[in-house]
């Protein structure tokens, strides 16, 4: 098992699948609290602006090894924002967009940084849509997971989720909790951290945004 210090260039995922491979822990190993606020005006939906905060144990892994010295913090800061958003780019983002079979795609990000809180690093960026979606209604449904499920990212309520001012007159959203089955939570608890991890896993214990705008002008 190689290194991922000190490039750092390892997937997040296998980040964290690195840090907790002498763990007994069941899935998840890390936890991820998400804000999100839906961006867009009168007539589009153009993307998303995300704050997603680590827990205090992978803040700390995230971290290790690091200059975090005060003449070079910042640089650090960057440098792990940077190559987190990089190497999440394969796995969409960790965010998933859809309207019925349709699903979008997004730019690059290009305004990731990343901050410490009393213990727990913060990363925040911009997921812009390819094209802005232009709305007349549709249900759109929002995901945002690791697709292996070795991170649990999860609003804390739909109050973690705003529309931006100029969107928000025409748009309106409910949160919905997954409802694992007995045999999915099971399969969950049982697969060994050096299995080939399920892409499909993540989606069965991840929350649902439902939402729909519409401008009746």
């Amino acid at each position: 098992m190689h290194s991922i210090k000190p490039t750092f260039r390892a997937t997040l995922l296998s980040l964290l699948l690195l840090f907790f491979c002498q763990s007994v822990m069941a899935h998840p190993h890390s936890w991820i609290d998400t804000k999100t606020k839906i961006l867009g005006n009168s007539t589009t939906i153009d993307g998303f602006k995300m704050e997603w905060t680590f827990d205090r144990m992978t803040t700390a892994y995230l971290f290790d090894g690091e200059d975090m010295s005060p003449q070079h913090q910042q640089k650090t800061l960057q440098d792990i924002a940077g190559s987190v958003i990089d190497n999440m780019r394969p796995s969409h983002d960790f965010t998933y967009l859809d309207k019925g079979s349709q699903s979008f795609t997004y730019q690059d990000v290009t305004d990731a940084k990343l901050k410490t809180v009393k213990g727990k690093a913060i990363l925040s960026f911009t997921l812009l849509l390819d094209k802005p979606y232009s709305f007349h209604g549709e249900k759109l449904v929002l995901r945002i997971f690791d697709p292996s499920y070795y991170v649990d990212m999860s609003w804390h309520s739909a109050d973690e989720i705003q529309f931006s001012s100029a969107l928000k007159p025409y748009c309106s959203h409910s949160l919905v909790e997954p409802h694992p089955s007995a045999a999915q939570v099971n399969k969950a608890m049982s697969i060994p951290v050096d299995a080939t991890p399920d892409t499909q896993l993540g989606k069965v214990f991840t929350q649902t945004l439902n939402f729909s705008c519409l401008n009746e002008k």
